[in-house]
């Protein structure tokens, strides 16, 4: 009798799926370089040889700057529609992307990578994650479009990913200005927002960040091709980055330092004008 019982308890605790427990700390690679309009080979050579320059550093998550693939051409002086398509990436198909995915997984590490997609007809200046062994994680559309970016497409949400570390938020540059894209994903559970950006940095955007990580209470990563940089959820520089050459700031985040006060004590009842059309 003893042995079926012990029997019955063993089996029922086999049946039970293991499920992996949410990781706090992670180890942040932020890629700074400054990319060549037009170049996708040497851009990408570029990034490749950063990434095995700190292969041995245990590095779990690299994020490059905005349209770093293509060196966010967008913005070039000799912008043509046909050149403009031509750099343009269909993840199905790149060799690019899929050389990032057998990237990600020689190294056995996420990375977010900034370019230009093309699908279904249309331009978006996105950010592909994937996960350790190559797998898409997620595509992040920048969503604020203003001037020369309206040669691409909008995005239409503010997803958050999933990942060993829990859900992750992503921001594209001038998404970053308009405090309410940050907190959307904040409130859908995002510990740490990612940001791929290639416009204007400096003190001034170190402050505006510091202030979006302070009132959410979350880290931020900032990643530009002149600087990088971390800040936490009590608006502090956590780590910085500023050079003309290619390099990486590595860095280790605790998730489990952020701070819920300010998003739990909320009174969104009181708030409603703000999701009113101009």
């Amino acid at each position: 009798m003893r042995r079926v019982v012990l029997g019955s308890i063993l089996a029922l605790a086999m049946a039970v799926p293991v499920v992996a427990q949410t990781k706090s700390k992670v180890r942040l690679g932020l890629f700074s370089a400054v990319p060549t309009f037009w170049d996708l080979e040497g851009n990408w050579q570029t990034f490749e040889r950063t990434v095995a320059e700190h292969a041995g550093e245990g590095v779990d998550l690299i994020i490059t700057p905005e349209c770093y693939l293509d060196g966010y051409v967008v913005t070039a002086k000799d912008w043509t529609p046909q050149r403009f398509a031509a750099v343009a990436q269909d993840v199905k198909t790149s060799p690019y992307i899929q050389r990032l995915r057998e990237l990600a997984a020689k190294f056995k590490v996420y990375i977010l990578f900034g370019f230009t997609e093309k699908s279904d007809s249309k331009f978006y200046d996105s950010a592909i994650m994937v996960d350790r062994t190559g797998a898409t994680v997620g595509i992040f559309h920048k969503t604020m479009l203003q001037t020369h970016d309206l040669r691409f497409s909008p995005g239409q949400d503010l997803p958050v990913f999933d990942t060993e570390w829990g859900k992750m938020g992503i921001l594209i540059c001038a998404d970053r200005r308009w405090p309410e894209s940050a907190r959307v994903e904040r409130l859908k559970g995002a510990r740490i927002t990612l940001i791929p950006s290639y416009g204007m940095w400096g003190l001034n955007n170190e402050w505006w960040m510091r202030t979006r990580s302070y009132e959410n209470g979350n880290f931020l990563a900032f990643v530009h091709p002149r600087t990088a940089f971390i800040s936490d959820p009590h608006g502090e520089i956590a780590a910085r980055l500023q050079t003309n050459l290619p390099a990486m700031l590595v860095a280790d985040v605790d998730l489990s330092k952020i701070i819920d006060t300010d998003i739990r004590d909320r009174r969104p009842e009181l708030y409603g004008e703000i999701a009113r059309p101009k």
